[in-house]
C-alpha cells in the first residue's frame, strides 16, 4: 500500500467522524496500526498538529486539520 493510498482512507475516515462528533477519537483498524507506513502518516499528521493520538491506533481530527484539509480535494489514490 502507497503512502497517498493511506493518506486518502486516514483523511476520509476521520473527517467523517470530526463531522459526527468532533471530540470522538477512532481507533483505526489494527491492520493500519501495524503498518509502517501508517504510522508515519499518522505521525505526521499529528507533527502538523492535524490530529491528536490519544494512544497509539486511536486519533482525532484537530479542527486545525478539519478546517486544512476541508478546503482541499480529497487527496488522489
Amino acid at each position: 500500500m502507497q503512502l497517498h493510498t493511506i493518506d486518502k482512507d486516514l483523511f476520509t475516515t476521520l473527517v467523517q467522524h470530526y463531522e459526527h462528533d468532533p471530540g470522538e477519537f477512532v481507533a483505526l483498524p489494527r491492520q493500519t496500526v501495524d503498518s509502517s507506513d501508517s504510522r508515519v502518516a499518522v505521525a505526521e499528521l499529528r507533527n502538523e498538529g492535524y490530529v491528536e493520538e490519544q494512544v497509539r491506533g486511536v486519533v482525532r481530527l484537530t479542527r486545525r486539520g478539519y478546517m486544512v484539509f476541508r478546503s482541499k480535494p480529497v487527496p488522489a489514490a
